[in-house]
């Protein structure tokens, strides 16, 4: 599975999903908001099955790892997830309605999942990929409210702010503005400003030289490599494991400034396509390197 497909299939969250000051946990039922629709939980889900490697991270981040009785295949974060062959692509309600969960916790509504499964009475709690870091930290609240872990969340969600806000703001400011090119896959799909990920390059002030090539306004545009000649960026990020040496040994590309200049970053896929706790580590990796390209 690339990046860009679990990029793609991430969906558009709004910032409606925003964190509150956390009540008492465990009064139920409680209504949250499941990626623009209202779902009502009646009591603390005991059996969740999360389609989503994010999803998955999350629950267990805020404290609802041991409610989580199975998770889809590409959930292989933390250790000990009780991963399984489950895809959150193509879902099969049998196979999940044999876990016999009281709750499924996914990120999109592939092939109808939803109503099916409410046709056997299991709710769905929708966490579509966020458009910015504030979809984030309110996707971790909407969790915690959900399952009964709201302290935890908002804990949660407090450290990565914190943490995040300083790593931006200890970064010093190049003196010009830098352009870059984030790589999905080598078949050169990447992701535009207006994207999750892009709004986290965004915060060091990076110019995406991908944007004016959206001409759909999916997000994820596919460019081509003259494109990127063209354009020259500063900086290379590739996410699905294609080498720095391999990036420059492309037709043309050793003339890059990236390239000349060693700014092909490799990126850990797992990280760079998951809305987790882990952005940390990522935007300490794009912090490292954009002061670096910025002497």
């Amino acid at each position: 599975m690339t990046a860009v497909a679990v990029l793609l299939t991430g969906g558009c969250a709004q910032r409606s999903e925003q964190a509150a000051a956390p009540p008492k946990d465990g009064g139920y039922p409680v209504t949250v908001d499941s990626s623009g629709s209202k779902l009502t939980i009646k009591s603390k889900p005991k059996r969740i099955v999360s389609l989503g490697p994010s999803a998955t991270e999350d629950l267990f981040a805020i404290g609802a790892g041991k409610q989580v009785i199975a998770a889809d295949s590409l959930s292989d974060y933390p250790k000990g997830t009780p991963r399984t062959q489950l895809s959150s692509f193509q879902p099969n309600v049998e196979a999940i309605a044999g876990y016999k969960p009281d709750l499924v916790v996914a990120t999109d509504d592939m092939n109808g999942l939803s109503g099916k499964l409410a046709k056997l009475g299991i709710p769905v709690l929708f966490v579509k990929a966020p458009k910015n870091l504030d979809g984030v930290y309110g996707q971790l609240g909407t969790l915690g409210k959900a399952t009964g872990h709201e302290r935890e969340a908002s804990d949660t969600a407090k450290r990565m702010r914190h943490d995040i806000d300083k790593l931006v703001a200890d970064t010093p400011k190049p003196a010009k503005v830098l352009s870059y090119f984030y790589e999905a896959d080598s078949t050169l799909y990447t992701a535009t400003s207006k994207t999750f990920i892009g709004s986290v390059f965004g915060m060091f002030g990076m110019r995406n030289i991908a944007d004016d090539a959206d001409k759909t306004g999916s997000g994820y545009p596919q460019l081509s490599a003259e494109k990127v000649l063209q354009s020259n960026p500063d900086l290379i990020f590739v996410t699905d494991k294609e080498s720095a040496a391999a990036v420059g040994a492309r037709a043309g590309w050793s003339a890059l400034n990236a390239v000349q200049r060693h700014q092909v970053i490799e990126l850990d896929p797992s990280i760079s396509a998951r809305w987790t706790p882990r952005l940390v580590d990522l935007v300490r990796e794009v912090a490292r390197a954009v002061d670096e390209a910025g002497k």
